[in-house]
């Protein structure tokens, strides 16, 4: 109570006292009200006047503060008493970094837990700082506050990493399995209590080289996991110099980083694996490519790739491109999209950082590669039918050029041919395979499943068609890990759009529209008056959902120029600029379309 009711008191206690001597006999004996003295700004003190913990004093009492009774007028249990701590001479600014303690007059603190409150001001591992303390009282209400006096205390952080730990002490990596989990990594909270972000990184090296060069995971702030497929496993191995198909082991620990770039490491943990040869990829880079639309001259990161030969003898081995080449070419073999790994060579030899690569002429060829046994082959790139349904029959000297498909683009090939019965494939060459499984081999493709399906090399036949007659078919290894093939019916091609001016025909209406003549190698011709600047396009049937082609020239308007053609989307073309009668050549070999 304050001493104003002390004040108050006298009077009503004179009065009291004056009627008391009237009437007596009706008065009975009255206690005077009780007050309170005010309290009093208690004063705080230290058990130390510097202190070093270390980690194993986290869970020890290492500090003690104390403060005299401030003496309100309460029991100490309705007592409040918040312990402020803040860097020397920032007069307390870090309100939150407090600790608030009720209904005593001391408190201890843990080495973690002086630890939280040292990071949270940003203080560094292993540095001695000082820290201002200051107490402030009050009823449990927060009423009557008093400010203690401020002491300074010495104090150093402590390293607390976290402890990692790995789900399995040895892992066995296959490729088949590469995207199954393998192993998980998980481990405790750097600066356990510390509420302040904390980004964590696992990293890695082979056993015993301490991490001199670790390669870093990025895990992320405020995670305490990591899981790591069978490839990614692999991974670790094969960069920590544990060759594909053997055992060795790999030491991993976490790495964490506070805001003020303090950096702890947890302990190590080593993990055996077993690790498979990965998939490796081949890249032709040259001074071709910027001419021929392939990125950039001697530039593998833009470079084409070449097709991995799936097969079991040859896998991850032997690789295979066709290609359009200039006269007079030059290219290299890469490994990955960068010249460490690179090999040229002559006579059919490949050399690592060896000699460039050539081709006389221009032209399409088939370039084969043979990693591991350092063999390359060149020879003309070229796809044909052959096969008891096709008219060059089981056969392939008759397939060139009669039964050729047209080289449409890199690893693309797009022909028509009639289809009886017998069976068929694709071939590249004019002789059968061999069965020898080197880079100079045949390659025959086919498939047993329908049309999109993968195809294999020298595998088994594709289906007869359920109808005899002309059908296009796409050889497409624009996917490198998975070559297919795709099928439409051939017997016919129609003329679509707004572009015509033809009686009877409506626009774009495939029913009422004009029907080309097929000549013969892919190449379709029609004679028509034309619209001038309207769309055109061409379809393979009376439906909309048949077959069709669409402009890939940029919109190109000039006559007598081919322009070229794309199946897989893309603009209508575009009438000439003066209406006019017109011959259009569609040659599907050859993917142009020119208008004359």
């Amino acid at each position: 109570m304050k001493k104003i009711l002390k004040l108050i008191s006298a009077p009503l206690f004179l009065v009291a006292f004056l009627a008391a001597c009237t009437k007596t006999d009706n008065l009975k004996k009255v206690e005077a009200l009780p007050y309170y003295e005010a309290g009093s700004s208690p004063v705080l003190s230290s058990s130390l006047a510097s202190v070093a913990p270390t980690l194993t004093d986290s869970s020890a009492a290492i500090i003690t503060f104390s403060w005299t009774d401030p003496k309100y007028g309460t029991d100490l249990a309705n007592t409040k008493y918040i312990l402020m701590i803040d860097s020397t001479g920032r007069n307390f600014g870090q309100t939150n970094n407090s600790k608030t303690v009720v209904g005593a007059l001391k408190t201890t603190m843990t080495g973690r837990e002086l630890n939280t409150y040292l990071l949270n001001l940003g203080f560094k591992v292993g540095v001695q700082q000082s820290i201002d303390l200051v107490l402030i009282s009050s009823y449990k209400n927060n009423n009557e506050r008093y400010l203690s006096n401020v002491i300074t205390v010495k104090v150093t952080p402590f390293a607390d990493p976290s402890v990692l730990f790995s789900q399995n002490a040895s892992v066995v990596c296959t490729l088949p399995n590469a995207d199954q989990p393998s192993n998980n990594f998980f481990w405790t909270p750097t600066f356990k209590g510390y509420t302040g972000a904390i980004t964590y990184t696992l990293q890695y090296d082979s056993a015993g080289k301490n991490f001199v060069a670790p390669i870093d995971i990025a895990v992320g702030a405020s995670i305490f996991s990591k899981g790591l497929t069978q490839g990614e496993m692999n991974t670790t191995a094969l960069n920590s110099g544990i060759a594909g198909g053997t055992t060795g082991r790999v030491e991993y620990r976490v790495k964490a980083v506070l805001a003020n770039g303090t950096t702890l490491y947890s302990n190590v943990v080593t993990v055996l694996i077993t690790s498979y040869v990965p998939i490796l990829r081949v890249y032709l880079p040259g001074g071709y490519q910027g001419s021929t639309g392939n990125g950039n001259d001697w530039d593998p990161p833009t470079a084409p790739e070449l097709i991995r030969d799936l097969r079991g003898a040859v896998f991850n081995k032997m690789y295979y491109i066709y290609i359009y080449l200039p006269a007079n070419a030059e290219f290299k073999i890469t490994i990955g999209r960068s010249w460490n790994v690179n090999y040229g060579g002559t006579g059919g030899n490949l050399v690592q950082n060896g000699s460039n690569l050539t081709v006389p002429a221009a032209g399409y060829y088939r370039i084969c590669v043979d990693i591991a046994n350092l063999k390359y082959d060149i020879k003309a790139g070229r796809m044909g039918f052959v096969g008891g349904a096709t008219g060059a029959g089981w056969n392939p000297p008759g397939v060139f050029p009669t039964y050729a498909l047209g080289n449409s683009g890199t690893n693309l090939f797009v022909g028509l041919t009639n289809f009886t019965s017998g069976g068929w494939k694709l071939i590249d060459n004019n002789e059968w395979d061999n069965g020898s499984m080197t880079v100079g081999e045949t390659h025959s493709y086919g498939s047993t499943g329908g049309d999109g399906s993968t195809m294999q090399i020298n595998g088994p036949n594709f289906n007869d068609y359920t109808s005899a007659g002309r059908y296009r078919v796409i050889w497409d290894g624009r996917d490198r890990d998975n070559i297919k093939y795709f099928t439409s019916p051939a017997t016919e091609m129609r003329l679509v759009g707004d572009g015509m001016n033809v009686p009877g025909v409506n626009d774009w209406d495939p029913p009422t529209s004009p029907q080309m003549t097929y000549n013969g190698n892919g190449v379709w011709t029609i004679t028509v008056a034309l619209k001038a600047n309207k769309d055109i396009k061409f379809l393979a049937g009376n439906a909309w959902g048949a077959f069709d082609y669409e402009d890939n020239s940029g919109g190109v308007q000039t006559l007598g120029t081919p322009r070229a053609i794309k199946w897989d989307g893309g603009p209508n073309f575009k009438t000439p600029a003066t209406a006019g009668t017109y011959t259009i050549t569609l040659n599907e070999n050859l993917q142009t379309v020119t208008i004359n």
